[in-house]
């Protein structure tokens, strides 16, 4: 069974640096929806049921922090796993993050197998893969 997933980053080039890493892991990924901050996080929640959540911390008009406190307060939005992808790593925050609901945390620039290894046991692997690991010793683009 394939999983949603909503990969939010205001950065166009990192989106779809995941999507091509979740394809080429063999992850057990269904639609993957984007936004590029909180606000539009919500929006693309309030429509569509995802399993996983890959998110950013630092975004224009509402940060990874405010997403994740507001999911944290909505009964249907608090249990989705998080993924935080960040170049924003003190433990401070990290421990912060963890609290309020995050699952993994990746730091940017990160490699494809980093992002491949914290979302396999969120995601699985197709049974079609090609590899247990996939392709990740190529280029993403």
């Amino acid at each position: 069974m394939s999983h949603d997933v909503l990969i939010v980053d205001d950065s166009i080039t990192i989106r779809q640096m995941v999507k091509k890493t979740m394809e080429m892991a063999g992850l057990d990924v269904g639609a993957i929806y984007e936004a590029s901050n909180g606000i539009e996080a919500l929006a693309q929640l309030a429509d569509h049921d995802v399993a996983v959540m890959m998110v950013d911390i630092n975004m224009p008009t509402m940060n990874g922090v405010q997403l994740l406190t507001r999911m944290k307060e909505n009964e249907r939005l608090n249990n989705i796993p998080i993924v935080i992808a960040s170049t924003e790593g003190s433990k401070q925050r990290i421990e912060q993050l963890q609290e309020l609901g995050a699952f993994g945390y990746v730091r940017k620039p990160f490699q494809p197998e980093q992002l491949r290894d914290v979302l396999k046991p969120l995601l699985g692997v197709k049974d079609d893969a090609g590899t247990e690991d996939g392709d990740l010793d190529n280029d993403l683009f």
